[in-house]
């Protein structure tokens, strides 16, 4: 294969939300230019005006920055553009467009009729060299004249795919196997205009989890939905890919700079790739137990915040300790907010069933025998407030479980949760009393 350094492109229409099968395939071309230290660069096919929209623009935007695909030529979010290959949206360069349709018609290879511009297929085998599939043979000798220009004037995106191809000397074309039928058209024009064609690579399909191709109609096709959801970006962009691409060394997870490190497209699975959601999710949590905690902490304070929990006078300290503890029972940012909400406030909801069972007369009684204990620890470290209820218990005669399920559904008003005696300690001997007090004493 050619080791040129690549210019390759990513380029979305801003008809709606970022689907998953384009995120995958923004991050390939990403990947690629990363490895070969080529460049990437984002263009705007906004060509169907009376579907596009400002709002489907920002997503995009938005959606490559949160799973950090920076781009190197393109519009920016602020209205500048980078590159000297401009304009970078298909809605601003129409006249480049006419220019090389009036070229195809003065040279023969396209033709005027009903006020539409037809380009002349010509009637031959095609081969389509694909660094993935392999060599794909066309045959086109029965393949019909399309349009590239509208009777309204507007250009079909063969045409404009293929100049602004050539204009921007995009040296890849990496896109989803679905386009792989456009292809022999789109080397047809190339070869008119007396161009080299860009090198192809057809990445797999993303199928749904019924097998069929992931449409915008199914459930989980967005990327605005993960986000929306609480993943993080790291572990997205990480599952993505894992859809067509692994490292081969029998291992899942693994940093962006080991992927760029080892990305190649000959590497590309030929076979269709399923989105498996729980694997998604099971990454995601990986990532949520293993990040460095100063890392999540941004990401946590995000969704505590939305969630109203939280505030700039939070105690960071305090914070941090809270998601540290959390943190190995959550998959999501949108999990992290119901684990940790019981540590954020002193206002408990008890669901009378689980009350009646923990705390009812008998459950007091045995909480009353633990406070005075907490009350004579010092240092309210988790080793020492467990040695405390277990000398409690040898002494009461009764199972250390007597203590700990009713102190955590005394304290949290769950019988699930972060281990017990760090959760005590992160806590604080204040706060625990004062939940203790007020189950044991005040509530009816």
């Amino acid at each position: 294969m050619n080791k040129m350094t690549p210019r390759v492109r990513f380029a979305p229409s801003p008809t709606g939300f970022l689907h998953v099968g384009g995120a995958r395939t923004a991050l390939f071309n990403w990947l690629y230019a990363r490895h070969f230290e080529g460049t990437f660069i984002l263009r705007i096919e906004d060509t169907d005006t009376s579907r596009n929209t400002p709002q489907a623009l920002s997503v995009i935007f938005d959606n490559l920055k949160w799973l950090g695909l920076d781009w190197d030529e393109g519009p920016m979010p602020d209205g500048k553009t980078l590159g000297q290959f401009g304009p970078y949206f298909q809605s601003q360069r129409k006249e480049i467009y006419t220019d090389y349709c009036n070229r195809l018609i003065a040279q023969g290879f396209a033709y005027i009729k009903d006020e539409a511009v037809y380009f002349k297929m010509p009637r031959k085998r095609i081969i389509v060299p694909d660094i993935i599939c392999g060599d794909i043979y066309f045959d086109c000798t029965l393949e019909k004249d399309f349009v590239i220009r509208r009777k309204d004037g507007s250009f079909v995106f063969h045409l404009v795919n293929v100049v602004d191809d050539a204009e921007m000397k995009i040296s890849h074309v990496i896109r989803g196997e679905d386009h792989l039928s456009n292809t022999p058209k789109h080397i047809a024009l190339f070869e008119a205009l007396g161009m080299t064609p860009p090198l192809y690579a057809h990445i797999p399909l993303i199928l749904n989890p019924g097998g069929t191709k992931m449409s915008k109609r199914d459930k989980g096709s967005s990327v605005q939905e993960y986000i929306d959801e609480g993943f993080l970006p790291k572990a997205f962009r990480n599952y993505l890919c894992l859809l067509g691409w692994s490292l081969k060394e029998n291992r899942e997870i693994f940093d962006i700079e080991e992927a760029i490190a080892k990305f190649d497209l000959p590497q590309i699975h030929r076979s269709n790739a399923r989105f498996n959601y729980p694997k998604l999710l099971w990454i995601n949590s990986e990532y949520m137990h293993s990040l460095p905690l100063d890392e999540l902490y941004p990401h946590a304070f995000f969704w505590l915040e939305k969630a109203g929990l939280i505030d700039n006078n939070t105690d960071p300290s305090f914070l941090k300790k809270a998601i540290g503890i959390v943190r190995e029972k959550v998959k999501t940012g949108k999990e992290l907010v119901h684990w940790i909400k019981p540590l954020l406030t002193d206002s408990i909801e008890y669901e009378d069933e689980i009350f009646q069972q923990y705390l009812d007369d008998n459950g007091k009684k045995i909480l009353a025998e633990v406070i005075p204990y907490l009350e004579k620890i010092s240092s309210f470290e988790s080793k020492e407030l467990e040695e405390t209820i277990k000398d409690l218990a040898l002494k009461r005669g009764r199972k250390t479980a007597d203590y700990i399920h009713r102190l955590r559904v005394a304290l949290t008003g769950r019988t699930v949760g972060p281990s017990l005696y760090p959760m005590l300690a992160v806590l604080g001997k204040n706060r625990v009393l004062n939940r203790l007090y007020k189950v044991v004493f005040l509530k009816e």
